[in-house]
């Protein structure tokens, strides 16, 4: 049997540090093994995992929807979309996106054709199609579909709204074909007008951190970024009635799961709406998530009922799936269900609350930033690339930004950045962002930085435009958007401090 053999040096060694042990060890027989024993889920580096966390409620695990154990919470999730065609398939602007895709469809079909109509075909397909017309994104799946004689035919309703990345809309050409990999969103948002909400979380084995964001639109694979994938688990899901030629919305969180939280709670009222959101207050819990860091980078999610024992003025605690044999027949409960159940809606409270903030973040109240305009340039909303400056840059090193202040008695009593500020253009600056703001953070930015690294003007190799964020129709929307992701950023915080605390013996 194959045995493991483990030895860890300092987390914060330099390379060169690292390069002298091994120097100093000489080979392997001069370094000082542990024997390690792997998990039963063949876990070997255990530091930090929490046994307690394998007997909470799996959110989501397609190897138990099968039916050999209890369900998941939720019966469908889906990765976020790949389209391994972004520049093209996604962009702020609906004409541009219906434009773009229009010449690469005819592009493509155009070849798919072309193919078809050889009598000898080529070994490998890469030798047919066309790369130098720069028209096509090609990608493995594409290049599939085409030895399939799979066609593509536009259509104004496979145009969606989608979440690009956090605070970031956009639309999306939604399509089997030009998509390299659409996943169960069909039956998330089989159609345009389908409504549904999901909690799109990072996957196991992300390179971020764990992050969480709810949204009702097509979210992005890769969210927060490459290297971490998107896992939304929607409220709903679709099914189509071939008979009756429409969609039927059904309930996504589980019969079972319904069940179990009724019966530790004692509370029959009890709705899938309300787990939905205790779920997502949950997640966002600082508690859950530093404690079960490990487990969260190794697998999905998993839900404990938050409660308090049946002792007098016991402190507020998780307890696992197991809790509720203690329910069956005459036996008395570890914990207080009426109690317990007062923390779990304080829990769904809040988490509606989140949900809504960061779902409808468009229409959140605009912070009250301060803005000085360089009055030697004319008035100018437009964004090319938006800069921030975080407390303490030097004035020197960001002329635009001196220059805005020249004309203010405080240019020359300070010589650093007082607080942080975006140079937003060569005409506006944006002062005063409370440093709380950057505490809300969605894989390794914060909130407000995924706006500015977003809302930017793009072009391609060629020097051909391919997104551009500015609003003919709504000229001040980029600007009233970061004072919006402010707000959302603090009343995050706010909302998320509320929660209530959970003790851990």
């Amino acid at each position: 049997m194959a045995k493991i053999f483990y030895h860890a040096v300092p987390v914060d060694w330099r390379k060169e540090q690292k390069y002298d042990f091994l120097e100093k060890a000489g080979s392997i027989a001069g370094v000082k093994w542990t024997t390690l024993t792997p998990d039963k889920k063949q876990n070997w580096l255990d530091h930090g995992y929490r046994p307690e966390f394998d007997d909470f409620m799996a959110i989501g695990d397609r190897d138990l929807v099968s039916g050999n154990s209890i369900p998941p919470i939720f019966s469908h999730y889906s990765r976020g979309i790949a389209t391994s065609r972004d520049d093209t398939a996604v962009n702020f602007n609906r004409d541009r996106l219906a434009k773009n895709m229009e010449e690469m469809i005819d592009a493509y079909n155009g070849q798919v054709d072309a193919y078809h109509r050889l009598k000898k075909k080529p070994a490998k397909v890469e030798d047919f199609i066309d790369y130098k017309s720069g028209k096509i994104s090609w990608s493995r799946d594409l290049k599939n579909d085409l030895l399939r004689h799979r066609k593509v035919e536009f259509a104004e309703e496979k145009i969606r709204p989608s979440l690009y990345r956090p605070f970031a809309a956009t639309s999306l050409f939604f399509d089997r074909v030009m998509n390299e990999e659409v996943y169960g969103f069909p039956e998330i948002f089989p159609k345009l007008d389908s409504k549904n909400f999901s909690i799109c979380i990072t996957d196991a084995a992300s390179e971020k951190p764990f992050m969480v964001l709810a949204t009702d639109k097509i979210a992005d694979l890769h969210i927060v970024g490459a290297g971490a994938s998107a896992q939304c688990f929607p409220l709903f899901h679709y099914v189509e009635d071939t008979n009756k030629k429409k969609f039927e919305r059904r309930d996504n969180i589980t019969p079972e799961a319904l069940t179990l939280f009724r019966i530790f709670y004692d509370d029959d009222s009890n709705t899938r709406e309300n787990i939905f959101h205790y779920i997502y207050a949950l997640l966002h819990r600082p508690t859950y998530r530093t404690r079960y860091a490990e487990n969260l980078k190794r697998e999905l999610p998993r839900i404990p009922f938050v409660g308090v024992a049946a002792k007098k003025d016991s402190p507020a605690s998780f307890y696992p799936l197991s809790a509720i044999a203690t329910m069956q027949g005459d036996a008395k409960p570890d914990h207080n269900p009426k109690a317990s159940a007062k923390l779990f809606h304080a829990f769904a409270d809040v988490g509606k609350k989140l949900a809504d903030l960061h779902v409808n973040y468009e229409s959140a109240k605009e912070f009250p930033l301060k803005r000085i305009e360089n009055k030697e340039v004319k008035l100018d909303w437009r964004v090319e690339t938006m800069k921030l400056l975080k407390v303490g840059t030097p004035f020197h090193h960001v002329p635009n930004f001196s220059r805005s202040r020249r004309n203010r008695k405080v240019r020359d009593a300070v010589e650093v950045v007082p607080t942080a500020s975006i140079i937003y253009n060569d005409f506006l600056t944006l002062e005063g962002i409370p440093a709380e703001t950057f505490d809300y953070r969605l894989g390794n930015r914060s909130a407000l930085e995924w706006v500015i690294d977003q809302y930017r003007v793009a072009k391609n190799e060629q020097g051909n435009l391919t997104s551009d964020p500015n609003r003919m129709d709504d000229e001040e929307y980029i600007v009233r958007l970061i004072g919006q992701v402010i707000t959302v950023s603090l009343e995050t915080r706010r909302l998320i401090s509320t929660l209530p605390k959970i003790i851990f013996e």
